[in-house]
């Protein structure tokens, strides 16, 4: 798949076209399917976490579902931090004739569909953990191909609108999947077997519809064990608006992760609400839905500015207020009015900080390796939020305790963007 090259770019050699500066603005064509494919990544991630996982466990063990569900998105998580900078670095090195990154969104694909379809057939907690993890491994090296295309091909000036559309489709990966795993098919192994079966077909059009520029073998970095374990730290010291950018997308995380990972217990157990699964489905409807209003006019203001970091920061305050909600106000009115502006703050966050992140990347031949440290930001909360959850429910004030931890922690990552200083 891909072939390690000796040479190195010159100081004064023009670069090859896969690592140049972008200059040619992108189609609504390529935009549209390069959404597609991100929306068939976070179905794949987020239709399980949301719906089929607890579902599956809770039929395991109905006193135990917290637990449980704890310790398989632990896992989960655990191995998409150690996948996607990988994946991204083998990416950044791959010489292929169809570019660096399409063989690497097909091979996760497929991976990724084949870990959902191993975890829907397993019945005890060690068959399903190791279905996750296979699933994880899969949709992170997918995850890898799919980000890295707008550092690689959108100039500077339309990254934000186009960080837009992708990110809905972050937002649209879980409405969708929530309404195909309750109404238009139902269990738990139609689920997972729909979720594998879109998370291939739907990024199909970028795969075969776009060209992706290739890398020549003697541009390639040499790719050996050392370099790769060192790829996965980047130095604060060398370049702090990266570490300032990473610290920031990690505790926004933690934040989101905080406040969704038990969403369905939540329902359950704090609203009483009837129908706590459809109840997800209609909250994540409200949640896109505002998204939806709010990324794209976000993406186009920020983008004719040039302003990033106010942006990011309006948002936090946006999600810490949703946070505040659900932590005073256990009732299924405040629940929907929380899920709409958190929406609202997710959206602006969305389009504007993987804007940002493009513009602090170290080099241009690290970018998708870089993307995938960025990353670790979005999965290491994932195996954090259990630990920090569980106690929190149990002995610091519930859910109202929870949803505090929640707020908190968002203000915090809109202090540190403004250490961020060379973007403005």
């Amino acid at each position: 798949m891909f072939t390690p090259g000796e040479a190195v770019i010159g100081a004064t050699a023009p670069p090859p076209d896969a690592l140049a500066e972008p200059a040619t603005p992108v189609t609504a064509g390529w935009t549209a399917s390069l959404g597609l494919a991100s929306l068939a990544v976070f179905m794949g991630f987020f239709t399980p976490i949301q719906i089929l996982l607890p579902l599956q466990l809770e039929a395991l063990d109905p006193g135990r579902k917290a637990e449980l569900l704890a310790w398989v998105t632990g896992a989960g998580a655990l191995v998409a931090m150690l996948v996607n900078p990988l994946a991204g670095a083998l990416s950044d090195r791959t010489t292929s004739r169809y570019g660096r990154r399409r063989p690497w969104i097909l091979g996760g694909a497929l991976l990724g569909a084949a870990g959902l379809l191993l975890t829907a057939t397993r019945h005890g907690l060690p068959g399903i953990t190791a279905g996750w993890c296979l699933a994880q491994t899969g949709l992170n090296a997918m995850l890898a191909g799919v980000t890295a295309p707008v550092a690689d091909q959108v100039p500077v000036g339309q990254r934000a609108l186009v960080s837009g559309w992708t990110g809905i489709s972050q937002s649209l990966g879980l409405v969708v999947g929530a309404v195909l795993v309750t109404v238009l098919v139902s269990g738990v192994l139609p689920g997972y077997a729909l979720t594998a079966a879109l998370t291939v077909l739907l990024a199909l059009p970028f795969l075969l519809g776009h060209p992706d520029p290739v890398l020549p073998r003697g541009a390639s970095a040499r790719t050996d064990l050392r370099a790769l374990a060192t790829g996965y730290w980047v130095s604060p010291r060398r370049y702090p608006d990266f570490g300032w950018a990473w610290a920031t997308r990690f505790l926004i995380n933690l934040g989101n992760a905080l406040g969704t990972l038990y969403l369905l217990f939540y329902l359950t157990d704090a609203v009483h609400l009837a129908a706590p699964d459809h109840g997800v489905l209609v909250l994540t409807a409200v949640y896109t839905a505002a998204a939806l209003l709010t990324a794209i006019p976000a993406g186009v203001i920020s983008d004719r500015t040039g302003r990033r970091r106010a942006p990011v920061v309006v948002s936090c305050l946006v999600m810490a207020v949703a946070a505040l909600v659900l932590a005073l106000c256990h009732t299924w009115a405040a629940t929907v009015l929380a899920a709409a502006v958190l929406g609202a703050g997710f959206g602006i966050y969305l389009a504007v900080d993987q804007a940002l992140v493009t513009q602090v990347l170290p080099a241009a031949a690290d970018r998708a390796k870089d993307l995938g440290v960025i990353n670790i930001a979005n999965s290491g909360p994932q195996v954090l939020a259990p630990a920090l959850a569980a106690p929190v429910v149990a002995h610091l004030g519930g859910y109202t305790g929870l949803y505090l931890a929640t707020a908190l922690v968002t203000l915090l990552a809109g202090a540190l963007v403004h250490r961020i200083r060379g973007v403005a």
